[in-house]
């Protein structure tokens, strides 16, 4: 059979945190933040709403950056490789793989944008 030891310090320690939840407890519930309220329940408005009526867009996927407006040069001279372990990267996903699209220079900036927007880059 085991049996505690507790010392003086110990015991005063745990009776004093027990006494000081219940006096906390206490101020909680005279100011109504003790409540049992559900946190996720659905509560009102800081403000009132102005509008009528809402349109939600959820798009989806969408085409890579990589291949849009944010070209990767370094991606080629990797192509089909493992990505090397000196190549630091959020996580490792096995082969690296360039853009399939051409990009061009456009506009007074020269900014590269992909073949996808030719149109737009126009």
């Amino acid at each position: 059979m085991s049996t505690w030891e507790l010392t003086r310090r110990e015991v005063l320690q745990r009776s004093g945190l027990g006494l000081g939840s219940l006096g906390l407890l206490g101020v909680l519930a005279d100011d109504g933040r003790a409540a049992t309220a559900d946190p996720l329940s659905p509560q009102g408005a800081h403000f009132p709403g102005r509008a009528k009526r809402v349109i939600h867009f959820f798009l989806n996927g969408g085409p890579s950056h990589v291949d849009t407006f944010d070209p990767k040069p370094a991606l080629s001279k990797y192509a089909g490789q493992p990505v090397p372990n000196t190549l630091r990267t959020e996580r490792k996903t096995g082969a690296a793989f360039p853009s399939p699209f051409a990009f061009h220079r456009h506009g007074d900036s020269g900014l590269e944008i992909s073949e996808i927007f030719s149109r737009t880059a126009a």
